[in-house]
């Protein structure tokens, strides 16, 4: 678990990278379902939800707009700021992924993790 003021920043670089890979969302459902959304009338944002300790990431309309999915028979109309969760990135501590794996039957073999603590890998096994 690192701190909201550097992940955030992980997943709305100043470079547009990951912006730019959010909005590929809208490009592929064009593509292959025959959409016509405006992706540069989607503004790309990412931000922590502490309660459930995770990164959003959410395309918010930038205009009152109906986008229209041919292959699905649909117009999806959109209010101006309204927007489409397209990613939910968790982050987890130690003691959730030991409880989580108690449930599902499994225990904690062996912890490894990087020498700021940044990054944790798990081996579990059957309990």
């Amino acid at each position: 678990m690192k701190d909201p003021a550097i992940i955030e920043p992980a997943y709305d670089d100043a470079a547009g990278v990951t912006a730019a890979f959010n909005r590929n969302v809208l490009r592929v459902v064009n593509r292959e379902l025959h959409a016509d959304f405006d992706e540069e009338a989607f503004a790309h944002e990412a931000a922590w939800n502490p309660a459930l300790e995770r990164i959003e990431m959410r395309l918010r309309s930038t205009r009152a707009q109906v986008v229209r999915i041919a292959s699905l028979g649909l117009e999806v109309p959109f209010l101006e700021g309204e927007s489409i969760l397209t990613e939910i990135s968790r982050k987890f501590r130690r003691e959730v992924i030991e409880r989580s794996a108690r449930k599902a039957g499994l225990a904690l073999r062996a912890w490894y993790e990087d020498a700021d603590g940044w990054y944790g890998m798990s081996l579990l096994e059957p309990a």
